[in-house]
C-alpha cells in the first residue's frame, strides 16, 4: 500500500481521543522519569564535599579513596558520567553499595516487598473502612433526625485526618505496645507485627477519604436519577449501595490514588519507628552512612512506584468515565 493511501488511516487514529489519551499519558510519564533520573544523578555532585571520602571515613587512605572514585567513575567528565548513569540504568544497573559492596539493585530487591506490602494492606485498611463510614455520614446527613452524629463524626475524621503519621504511630505504640502489651512495637515476626505500622499509616487516609465519600455520595443523592430511583419506591439499600454509591466514587479513586502514592512515600518515616525492613528504613541507613548508590536507587524506586500509580490511576478514572479522556484528548 502506498504512503498516500496510509495518511487518512494515521489521521485516523490520532483523531482518536483514546489515543491522543494514551500518547499524552506515556509522554508525560517518560518526561517525569527523565526529570526523577536526572535529579538521582545530580544528587552526588550537588553535595558538598567528596561523596566517597564521606562514605569511607575521614580516616581512609588516599589510595583507596582514589581508587573508589576510579571504580565510581567519578573522575570523568559530568556528561559522560551522566551517559554512562544512563546506560547503566537502561540495564537494570543501579551501581554497588559503598556499605556492603553488594549490587544495589540486589538490596532493593531484598527490602522491596516489606515497604510494598505495608503500603497495599494500609491502602486496603483505608478504603474498606473509608468506603462504608462514609456512606454512614452521607445517611446521617440526609436525615435531619440524626444530623448530630454525621457532626460528630466529621469532626471527629477532621482532628485524626490532620494528626501526623509519627504522632499517630507514637501514640499507637505507647497505647498498644506499651500500656497494654498487645502487639509488638518492632520487626516483622507475623501478622500482629503488621498491625501497628499499617494502622499508622492507614487512620488519617481513611478518614480523609471518608469525606470525600460523604461529600460524593450527598452530591450524587441530588441528581434527577436518584429522585427517579426514590420515586419507584425502591429500597433505600438498594438506592445507595446500587444507584448512588458506584457514582460517587469516582472522585474516590482519584484521592485514593494519591492517597497511595503518599502511603508509599509516608512508608520511609513509619518503617524507622518500627524497625521494619523495608526500604524506608534502608535510605535512611544508607544516607547516615554517606552510601550515595544506594539512596539513589531508593529515591529512584520510590519516584518511579508513584509516578506508576498515578498513571494507573488516570487510566482507571478515563475507563470509569470516558469523558475525561474525551475531553483532554
Amino acid at each position: 500500500m502506498s504512503v498516500a493511501a496510509e495518511i487518512p488511516r494515521l489521521t485516523g487514529l490520532t483523531g482518536n481521543p483514546w489515543v491522543r489519551f494514551g500518547f499524552r499519558r506515556a509522554g508525560r510519564l517518560v518526561l517525569s522519569v527523565w526529570v526523577l533520573v536526572t535529579a538521582a544523578f545530580l544528587m552526588i555532585h550537588v553535595l558538598p564535599g567528596d561523596p566517597v571520602r564521606a562514605a569511607l571515613g575521614p580516616t581512609a587512605p588516599l589510595a583507596l579513596v582514589a581508587e573508589r572514585r576510579e571504580q565510581l567513575g567519578l573522575d570523568d567528565p559530568l556528561w559522560q558520567q551522566y551517559l554512562s548513569y544512563l546506560g547503566h540504568l537502561v540495564t537494570g544497573d543501579l551501581g554497588v553499595s559503598m556499605t556492603s559492596g553488594l549490587p544495589v539493585s540486589e538490596v532493593i530487591s531484598a527490602r522491596l516487598g516489606s515497604t510494598v506490602e505495608m503500603a497495599l494492606l494500609a491502602f486496603a485498611v483505608a478504603v474498606v473502612v473509608s468506603v462504608p463510614l462514609g456512606l454512614l455520614m452521607a445517611v446521617l446527613a440526609r436525615d435531619s433526625r440524626r444530623r448530630g452524629g454525621d457532626w460528630a463524626l466529621t469532626s471527629a475524621g477532621v482532628v485524626v485526618a490532620t494528626i501526623p503519621e509519627f504522632l499517630m504511630a507514637v501514640g499507637l505504640v505507647f497505647v498498644f505496645g506499651v500500656q497494654l502489651g498487645w502487639l509488638p512495637v518492632a520487626g516483622r515476626s507475623g501478622p500482629s507485627s503488621y498491625v501497628l505500622p499499617v494502622l499508622s499509616l492507614a487512620v488519617g487516609p481513611a478518614f480523609m477519604l471518608a469525606r470525600i465519600v460523604r461529600v460524593e455520595l450527598l452530591t450524587v443523592l441530588q441528581t434527577d436519577y436518584i429522585r427517579t430511583a426514590r420515586a419507584k419506591r425502591l429500597r433505600a439499600g438498594a438506592v445507595y449501595l446500587r444507584h448512588a454509591l458506584p457514582n460517587a466514587l469516582t472522585a474516590t479513586l482519584t484521592i485514593g490514588g494519591l492517597l497511595l502514592g503518599g502511603l508509599v512515600a509516608g512508608t520511609v518515616l513509619i518503617e524507622n519507628i518500627f524497625a521494619w525492613p523495608g526500604l524506608g528504613s534502608t535510605i535512611v541507613g544508607s544516607i547516615l552512612a554517606k552510601d550515595y548508590p544506594t539512596v539513589q536507587g531508593v529515591v529512584l524506586v520510590y519516584g518511579i512506584g508513584v509516578l506508576l500509580i498515578n498513571l494507573v490511576v488516570d487510566v482507571a478514572l478515563a475507563v470509569l468515565d470516558p469523558r475525561s479522556a474525551i475531553r483532554e484528548g
